[in-house]
């Protein structure tokens, strides 16, 4: 993974509640084995009409949406299955970053496992963020070491994430990667282990 030390960017707001892993990213594009890929199939119920053109209606197909790296979601985001495909599809499409009032557990917990940082926030200072993305040039900064959001008209918001993610972010580290830090003290008790050939 890459890591995530602080990052700027455009907001795109899903102002819906209760979005669950399905319509991120529907059950038919799950049978490839790659992480990456899976960006064109995100909201694909959505995003898409029947002939395959994109829905004008569909909030992240709007041009003030375009390019955006940080998605404003609403309550319960990521609900339903517990697909890893979720996060990755996020990813791929662009996002870093989410922000919602709260989320599914296994999906906030597979976003950091897969790089995505998801900032939980009160109602109140999501709104204020998403009254702002009506300015074209609205940008927010999320500095993961301070803890800190802010934007380009005066916002300044502390957010909470947990130490053990915090260092897996800011490092690019996943747990595999936690592992492989033991690699030699692995080898040393395989070594000394009696075989059971």
């Amino acid at each position: 993974m890459q890591p995530f030390t602080t990052h700027t960017g455009k907001v795109a707001v899903l102002n819906r509640t209760n979005v669950d892993t399905d319509q991120i990213i529907p059950k038919q594009f799950l049978k490839r084995i790659e992480k990456t890929g899976y960006g064109r199939f995100a909201f694909f119920d959505w995003r898409y009409l029947d002939d395959g053109s994109e829905n004008p209606e569909f909030e992240l197909n709007q041009e003030k949406s375009k390019g955006a790296t940080i998605l404003l979601a609403g309550e319960n985001f990521g609900c339903g299955s517990s697909r890893e495909h979720a996060p990755w599809a996020l990813s791929d499409y662009g996002f870093q970053v989410i922000l919602a009032p709260s989320y599914a557990d296994i999906f906030h917990q597979n976003c950091l496992k897969n790089g995505l940082l998801p900032i939980t926030l009160e109602q109140s200072d999501l709104d204020v963020i998403r009254e702002k993305t009506n300015d074209d040039n609205y940008v927010l900064t999320i500095n993961l070491r301070e803890q800190l959001i802010s934007d380009n008209h005066g916002l300044s918001k502390s957010f909470e994430v947990d130490a053990y993610w915090k260092d897996m972010l800011l490092y690019g580290k996943d747990e595999i990667d936690l592992t492989l830090n033991y690699d030699e003290e692995i080898k040393q008790f395989e070594e000394r282990r009696a075989s059971f050939l």
